[in-house]
């Protein structure tokens, strides 16, 4: 079959379009990003297109040619400078709905999560549940999966956090830390969309898909400790007032583009727990989801998940001390402009010249330092404070020689800016 990938490098989208493919079918991969799925999945075709922009049938009707299947593994957390919810998981799921009639693609698999609730306070819940109301009014042959916390070898958001509080020195520090928690493989999520999409499941059904037991996320953190092959630890409960202020701060980041797993819409998620019915697909498949510990021992971490465990945290204060830097050292620029411009009139320059290239020395510094902390900006930006450190590295050469003999000098202080910049460049990667 010819089957239409929603999000199909995300997490959970990656991991069922591996498994698609090996069932035999042909994928075609929908993102807003997809030169970098290209390049690691050369095999499925790949659409660039923004699902909150596809809100009609006509949008979605020359993207279902030829499709016999849709799996909708796309979604959001909380509204942001790209994503908006109502868009992304109503909008354009009804208008996919609609299309998927008019065109003939009778198996829609909506990914939703557990949770998902029409009444909910939640954005997120809120919206989930009204795409799969949409989904489930449909005229189609529909199923729709709601999973659990969802582990895989890969780590993003959510759980690329896990493992970096699993991975903290000393203790294991939690917010909310009794709250109850169920995962699930992100296998035992792509066999369900197999069979989903294979037509072994029958039509019309919602399926929790969550190991048996409930653990808290205390118990949660431990294991992933202890799969990391980190020394015991305790686990520390952390204040809630921390986890809201916390909340709060990346909610405003979330305004600039960082789509931080610790989001007031995540947070309120977790306080209610993640929990939900595994007796269904019990009784489907005549075993439940794979518990936690199945999970992780079929996934065995290396030196790498311990490096990427260890310097996750680090992300933050890396983009925070480049900013905090690049502004400083404009706003000292401009603010002591005719003292810096002096410097380089003892070395030849023209006052006029002079004091031009401490200007825009200045201005360059400051705005680098404040759209550094803008996403979509930030990769464009940390090239240019690579282009500008060198220049300035090559701009004291030629003046000032002398400087490369001064411990305190500015160009001993710049090699140590240009590998924090680099080392930002390279954890710049979300997935």
């Amino acid at each position: 079959m010819k089957v239409l990938v929603l999000g199909g490098y995300g997490l959970i989208g990656e991991a069922v379009l591996e498994r698609l493919i090996e069932d035999g079918h042909d994928l075609v991969g929908l993102g807003r990003d997809i030169v970098p799925a290209r390049r690691r999945k050369p095999r499925p075709q790949w659409v660039a297109a923004d699902m909150s922009r596809l809100l009609a049938a006509a949008d979605w009707i020359p993207l279902l040619a030829g499709v016999e299947a849709v799996v909708n593994a796309a979604g959001a957390l909380q509204d942001g400078s790209r994503d908006h919810l109502d868009a992304i998981h109503r909008r354009s799921v009804a208008a996919l709905v609609t299309a998927c009639e008019q065109a003939g693609v009778r198996r829609p698999v909506q990914i939703s999560a557990i949770g998902a609730d029409l009444d909910s306070d939640n954005a997120f819940f809120r919206t989930k549940a009204e795409g799969d109301r949409a989904v489930a009014s449909s005229s189609l042959e529909w199923t729709i999966l709601r999973p659990g916390l969802v582990i895989a070898q890969g780590a993003y958001g959510g759980t690329a956090l896990l493992r970096a509080l699993a991975a903290f020195p000393w203790f294991v520090p939690a917010v909310l830390a009794d709250r109850p928690i169920q995962t699930v493989s992100v296998a035992d999520v792509a066999e369900a969309v197999s069979r989903a999409v294979g037509g072994s499941l029958a039509r019309g059904q919602i399926i929790d898909l969550v190991e048996e037991r409930a653990r808290p996320l205390g118990a949660v953190l431990l294991e992933f400790r202890a799969w990391l092959g980190l020394p015991k630890a305790p686990v520390v409960a952390v204040p809630a007032i921390v986890g809201r202020l916390a909340g709060i701060v990346a909610d405003r980041l979330g305004l600039l583009g960082w789509r931080s797993p610790l989001r007031s819409a995540a947070l309120a998620a977790l306080e209610k727990g993640v929990t939900g019915n595994p007796k269904p697909w019990a009784e489907i498949t005549g075993r439940p989801p794979q518990p936690l510990e199945a999970t992780l021992a079929v996934m065995p971490a290396h030196v790498q998940e311990r490096w990427f465990a260890r310097l996750w945290l680090l992300k933050p204060i890396v983009f925070a001390i480049l900013s905090t830097f690049w502004l400083a050292s404009g706003v000292v620029g401009l603010a002591r402009h005719d003292a810096a411009a002096d410097i380089l009139v003892s070395r030849g320059l023209p006052p006029a010249a002079a004091l031009g290239m401490v200007l825009a020395g200045s201005v360059a510094d400051i705005v680098v330092g404040a759209a550094v902390v803008v996403r979509p900006l930030a990769r464009l930006v940390l090239l240019a404070m690579v282009a500008i450190t060198l220049l300035y590295l090559a701009a004291a050469t030629m003046l000032a020689p002398d400087l490369w003999l001064d411990p305190l000098g500015a160009i001993v202080k710049a090699v140590p800016m240009l590998c924090l910049v680099l080392v930002a460049l390279v954890i710049l990667e979300e997935r």
